[in-house]
């Protein structure tokens, strides 16, 4: 079987995450810069198979667009036009930057480490892509 890969898309940086080949456990990859985002998908791809993209769609409580919205669907087009052999499904992702900055709380990292927003983007791609396997498997 083949990875998916979870993107939590920002203007900045955009956290990465990926299953393991059975498709069972969602792990944070890394964090990259966004504007080297692409040419680091690509290398990956060089190196792993990918069955499918999950990307966050960043919504209001209202489920009105946010200030990102526009960004994210401009790169789903682009991640369709470089890999249209690989689906791509966007995911809720509201709330996941504050569910991820509790689970460093809880799992006792140090106030400076918290403060890592690479760190805080990376955990919510993963919690996304573990809420979305969750979900698949029902």
């Amino acid at each position: 079987m083949a990875r998916i890969l979870s993107i939590d898309y920002g203007r900045k940086r955009t956290g990465l995450a990926v299953t393991d080949p059975m498709q069972i456990i969602a792990t944070g990859l890394t964090t990259v810069e966004t504007q080297q985002l692409m040419n680091y998908l690509k290398a990956y791809l060089l190196r792993e198979s990918v069955e499918r993209f999950i990307i966050g769609d960043p919504r209001n409580l209202d489920d009105s667009e946010t200030h990102i919205t526009a960004d994210v669907q401009l790169f789903i087009k682009r991640l369709n036009k470089e890999f249209p052999a690989i689906p791509v499904e966007t995911v809720d992702e509201r709330y996941t930057s504050k569910m991820a900055s509790r689970a460093m709380i809880d799992m006792g990292m140090k106030k400076k480490d918290r403060r890592n927003k690479a760190l805080v983007d990376e955990i919510a791609a993963t919690m996304m892509l573990q809420e979305w396997l969750l979900r698949s498997t029902k």
